[in-house]
Protein backbone atom coordinates (compact mmCIF):
# COMPACT_ATOMS: atom_id res chain seq x y z
CA UNK A 1 0.00 0.00 0.00
CA UNK A 2 3.10 2.29 0.99
CA UNK A 3 4.13 1.84 -2.37
CA UNK A 4 1.28 2.86 -4.68
CA UNK A 5 0.85 5.88 -2.75
CA UNK A 6 4.57 6.84 -3.52
CA UNK A 7 4.16 5.91 -7.02
CA UNK A 8 0.84 7.93 -7.17
CA UNK A 9 2.58 11.13 -5.87
CA UNK A 10 5.77 10.78 -7.45
CA UNK A 11 3.44 10.97 -10.98
CA UNK A 12 1.47 13.78 -10.09
CA UNK A 13 4.75 15.53 -9.62
CA UNK A 14 6.42 14.59 -12.26
CA UNK A 15 3.54 15.81 -14.77
CA UNK A 16 3.59 18.96 -16.20
CA UNK A 17 0.89 20.86 -18.31
CA UNK A 18 1.51 22.02 -21.97
CA UNK A 19 3.33 24.64 -22.62
CA UNK A 20 2.46 28.09 -23.72
CA UNK A 21 3.68 27.34 -27.05
CA UNK A 22 1.91 24.45 -27.71
CA UNK A 23 -1.49 26.07 -26.42
CA UNK A 24 -1.06 28.69 -28.83
CA UNK A 25 -0.32 26.29 -31.90
CA UNK A 26 -4.19 25.00 -30.98
CA UNK A 27 -5.63 28.21 -30.49
CA UNK A 28 -4.02 29.46 -33.85
CA UNK A 29 -5.36 25.78 -35.71
CA UNK A 30 -8.93 26.17 -34.28
CA UNK A 31 -8.64 30.11 -35.25
CA UNK A 32 -7.58 28.93 -39.04
CA UNK A 33 -10.43 26.44 -39.16
CA UNK A 34 -12.91 28.85 -38.02
CA UNK A 35 -12.18 30.93 -40.61
CA UNK A 36 -13.23 28.47 -43.41
CA UNK A 37 -15.81 26.53 -41.73
CA UNK A 38 -17.74 29.56 -39.93
CA UNK A 39 -18.99 31.37 -43.23
CA UNK A 40 -20.21 28.00 -44.38
CA UNK A 41 -22.61 27.44 -41.45
CA UNK A 42 -23.41 31.40 -41.29
CA UNK A 43 -24.75 31.73 -44.80
CA UNK A 44 -26.99 28.46 -43.89
CA UNK A 45 -29.27 30.56 -41.56
CA UNK A 46 -30.65 32.51 -44.26
CA UNK A 47 -30.89 29.50 -46.45
CA UNK A 48 -33.31 28.11 -43.94
CA UNK A 49 -35.58 31.32 -43.14
CA UNK A 50 -36.47 31.22 -47.12
CA UNK A 51 -37.25 27.29 -46.75
CA UNK A 52 -39.39 28.76 -43.51
CA UNK A 53 -41.08 30.94 -45.52
CA UNK A 54 -41.72 28.74 -48.64
CA UNK A 55 -43.36 26.23 -46.06
CA UNK A 56 -45.27 29.37 -44.01
CA UNK A 57 -46.83 30.16 -47.31
CA UNK A 58 -47.93 26.63 -48.80
CA UNK A 59 -49.55 26.43 -45.50
CA UNK A 60 -51.55 29.94 -45.86
CA UNK A 61 -52.00 28.30 -49.20
CA UNK A 62 -53.69 25.06 -47.79
CA UNK A 63 -55.88 27.03 -45.47
CA UNK A 64 -57.00 29.58 -48.08
CA UNK A 65 -58.12 26.90 -50.11
CA UNK A 66 -60.06 25.46 -47.07
CA UNK A 67 -61.64 29.32 -46.54
CA UNK A 68 -63.08 28.96 -49.92
CA UNK A 69 -64.21 25.49 -49.97
CA UNK A 70 -66.24 26.36 -46.67
CA UNK A 71 -67.27 30.05 -48.23
CA UNK A 72 -67.21 30.04 -51.52
CA UNK A 73 -64.45 32.52 -51.82
CA UNK A 74 -61.13 33.87 -50.62
CA UNK A 75 -61.06 36.99 -48.13
CA UNK A 76 -60.68 40.03 -49.45
CA UNK A 77 -57.79 41.83 -49.46
CA UNK A 78 -59.23 44.24 -46.89
CA UNK A 79 -59.79 41.34 -44.64
CA UNK A 80 -56.70 39.42 -45.16
CA UNK A 81 -55.25 36.94 -43.64
CA UNK A 82 -56.85 37.28 -40.25
CA UNK A 83 -59.66 36.02 -41.93
CA UNK A 84 -58.34 32.68 -41.27
CA UNK A 85 -58.33 33.37 -37.46
CA UNK A 86 -61.21 35.64 -36.94
CA UNK A 87 -64.33 35.68 -38.96
CA UNK A 88 -64.56 38.48 -41.22
CA UNK A 89 -67.68 41.07 -40.50
CA UNK A 90 -67.11 43.15 -43.59
CA UNK A 91 -68.57 42.01 -47.06
CA UNK A 92 -68.85 39.38 -47.99
CA UNK A 93 -69.19 37.62 -44.92
CA UNK A 94 -68.48 34.19 -45.12
CA UNK A 95 -71.47 32.27 -44.44
CA UNK A 96 -70.12 29.00 -43.23
CA UNK A 97 -66.27 29.75 -41.37
CA UNK A 98 -65.44 27.32 -39.07
CA UNK A 99 -65.68 28.47 -35.93
CA UNK A 100 -62.01 26.59 -35.22
CA UNK A 101 -60.83 29.19 -38.34
CA UNK A 102 -58.17 27.99 -40.43
CA UNK A 103 -55.01 27.53 -38.50
CA UNK A 104 -54.56 24.96 -35.60
CA UNK A 105 -52.85 27.77 -33.51
CA UNK A 106 -55.33 29.99 -34.27
CA UNK A 107 -52.91 32.46 -35.58
CA UNK A 108 -51.26 33.80 -38.78
CA UNK A 109 -47.64 32.73 -39.21
CA UNK A 110 -45.27 36.27 -39.54
CA UNK A 111 -42.55 35.45 -42.27
CA UNK A 112 -38.79 34.04 -40.49
CA UNK A 113 -38.26 38.01 -40.42
CA UNK A 114 -40.67 38.97 -38.32
CA UNK A 115 -43.10 40.86 -40.50
CA UNK A 116 -46.60 39.84 -41.61
CA UNK A 117 -47.20 37.75 -45.03
CA UNK A 118 -48.20 40.34 -47.84
CA UNK A 119 -51.89 39.45 -48.82
CA UNK A 120 -53.74 39.96 -52.43
CA UNK A 121 -56.90 38.93 -53.22
CA UNK A 122 -57.36 38.86 -56.27
CA UNK A 123 -53.73 38.79 -56.92
CA UNK A 124 -51.70 40.01 -59.81
CA UNK A 125 -50.33 36.64 -60.64
CA UNK A 126 -53.21 33.98 -59.60
CA UNK A 127 -56.35 34.21 -57.21
CA UNK A 128 -54.36 35.35 -54.53
CA UNK A 129 -51.00 36.58 -54.19
CA UNK A 130 -49.01 35.79 -50.74
CA UNK A 131 -45.28 37.39 -50.79
CA UNK A 132 -42.54 37.80 -48.04
CA UNK A 133 -40.43 40.39 -48.65
CA UNK A 134 -37.13 38.33 -47.94
CA UNK A 135 -34.74 39.73 -45.27
CA UNK A 136 -34.66 43.60 -46.08
CA UNK A 137 -38.86 43.96 -46.04
CA UNK A 138 -38.44 45.42 -48.98
CA UNK A 139 -39.83 44.24 -52.85
CA UNK A 140 -37.29 42.86 -54.93
CA UNK A 141 -33.97 41.81 -53.99
CA UNK A 142 -31.17 38.71 -54.31
CA UNK A 143 -30.20 36.12 -52.04
CA UNK A 144 -31.30 36.48 -48.40
CA UNK A 145 -33.45 39.82 -49.61
CA UNK A 146 -34.72 37.94 -52.65
CA UNK A 147 -38.86 38.10 -51.97
CA UNK A 148 -40.79 34.63 -51.60
CA UNK A 149 -43.94 34.86 -54.03
CA UNK A 150 -46.71 32.01 -54.08
CA UNK A 151 -46.81 31.97 -57.20
CA UNK A 152 -43.12 31.07 -57.62
CA UNK A 153 -43.44 27.94 -54.85
CA UNK A 154 -43.50 24.40 -56.39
Amino acid sequence: MKHIKKDFFVCLKNENGFSFLELMVVVVILGILATYVAPKFMGRADDARSVKAKVDIAAIETSLKIYRLDNGHYPTTEQGLLALVEKPTTEPVPSNWSEKGYFAKQRVPKDPWGREYLYLSPGVHDEYDVISYGADGAPGGDGKNKDINSWEIE
